[in-house]
C-alpha cells in the first residue's frame, strides 16, 4: 500500500471525483466479494467513511422539516449530519424520515444485526419511500471466523434490488488506513449518481496517490485476515478479564470494541477503571441508553491488552 502510494506521488492534477477505472474496478470487485451485492452495484470513492456520513444529508438535499432516523446508540456523527443541514433528528423509526442510518456491525456495541431484521427494515423503509443507508464499517471483523456478517446489499437483505439503498465502508478499519483518508459507498445507482454530481462540485476528491494505495489495499485479503486474528486473540484475552473483575459483556459480536457494565453510572465506571490506569469511553458518549456501559477498544497494542488484563485481574 505504501509502495503504490509512493510511485503515485506525481499527480499535480486534479483526481477524477469517481476514482480512476481501476479504482472503481477494484471498489466493485471488493463490494460484490464481501457483500454479496449484484455486479452492477454502483460505487464511489469518499474522503473516509465519517465525511460521507456527516455530507449524506447535505449532499442529498435535506433540510429543516424533513427526519433523520439513527440509531439509539450511535457515534455523535449521525446526529451532526442532520444538524448540519437543520434536519430533525429520531432514533426511532418514522415512516415520514427522509434518511435512515443504520450501523452493523455497530460501534459503540459490536452487535451484528441479522440478515431477517435487516430485510425487514428494507421492506419497510421502501414501503415508505425512505432511503436506507447503511454504515458497515467493522463488516469484516467478526468475532466468529465463520459467521459472515450481512450487508444490506446483499441479496438475502435487498431482494436482488438495490433500490433505495447505500452501503458505506473504510479502509480505516479494514486496513489500517485512517490517516489516509478512504472510503466508499455502494448502492443503488440513482443516488450513487447524484452524489458523484454533487460532490464535483463540491470539489470532494480522493486525492491520486491516495486511490493508488485503496487498490492495493482492497486487492488484497490477507491482511484484513491478520488483522482479525488480532483483534480475536486481544478479545478472547480481554472479555473472561473484564468478566473476573464484576463486568457483563453485551453484544460484542464483532468490531474492534467490547461493550461492558458493571450495572452502575458510566462515569463511575470510568473513574474505576482510570484508577487503574485503563481509558475507556463513556457509553453515554454514544446515547442516552449507554449510560451505564462503557466502550473498551481493542486497538492498542498486544502489550497494552496484557497489561489491561492483569491490572482487571490483579
Amino acid at each position: 500500500m505504501r509502495d503504490a502510494l509512493v510511485a503515485a506521488a506525481d499527480a499535480p492534477g486534479y483526481p477524477p471525483v469517481a476514482g480512476t477505472p481501476a479504482l472503481t474496478d477494484a471498489l466493485r470487485s471488493w463490494t460484490v466479494r464481501a457483500t454479496g451485492a449484484p455486479a452492477d452495484v454502483a460505487v464511489l470513492p469518499t474522503i473516509g467513511s465519517k465525511e460521507l456520513v456527516a455530507l449524506l444529508p447535505s449532499l442529498l438535499g435535506l433540510g429543516p422539516g424533513d427526519v433523520v432516523v439513527i440509531p439509539a446508540l450511535a457515534y455523535p456523527t449521525y446526529a451532526v449530519g442532520a444538524a448540519m443541514c437543520g434536519a430533525e433528528v429520531s432514533t426511532t423509526w418514522r415512516d415520514d424520515a427522509a434518511l435512515v442510518w443504520l450501523n452493523s456491525p455497530s460501534n459503540p456495541t459490536g452487535e451484528v444485526t441479522s440478515a431477517a431484521v435487516l430485510a425487514e427494515t428494507v421492506a419497510r423503509a421502501r414501503e415508505a419511500g425512505v432511503l436506507v443507508v447503511s454504515d458497515e464499517c467493522y463488516l469484516e471483523f467478526p468475532d466468529d471466523p465463520d459467521l459472515a456478517v450481512p450487508s444490506v446489499l446483499n441479496p438475502d437483505v435487498s431482494g436482488g434490488s438495490l433500490e433505495g439503498l447505500l452501503a458505506v465502508h473504510s479502509l480505516s478499519k479494514r486496513s489500517n488506513l485512517a490517516g489516509y483518508r478512504f472510503g466508499s459507498v455502494a448502492g443503488d445507482p440513482v443516488v450513487v449518481a447524484t452524489l458523484l454530481e454533487r460532490r464535483k462540485h463540491a470539489g470532494l476528491m480522493v486525492p491520486a496517490p491516495v486511490q493508488a494505495a485503496a487498490i492495493a489495499a482492497l486487492g488484497d485479503t490477507d491482511h484484513v485476515r491478520a488483522q482479525a486474528e488480532v483483534y480475536r486473540a486481544r478479545r478472547a484475552l480481554l472479555r473472561p478479564a473484564l468478566e473476573k473483575a464484576g463486568f457483563r459483556v453485551e453484544h460484542s459480536g464483532a468490531g474492534l470494541y467490547l461493550w461492558a457494565t458493571r450495572d452502575e453510572p458510566c462515569l463511575r465506571t470510568v473513574g474505576w477503571l482510570a484508577d487503574r490506569g485503563i481509558l475507556v469511553a463513556p457509553g453515554d458518549f454514544y446515547g442516552e441508553t449507554g449510560a451505564r456501559h462503557v466502550r473498551i477498544a481493542l486497538t492498542a497494542t498486544d502489550e497494552r491488552i496484557a497489561a489491561t488484563a492483569d491490572r482487571l485481574t490483579a
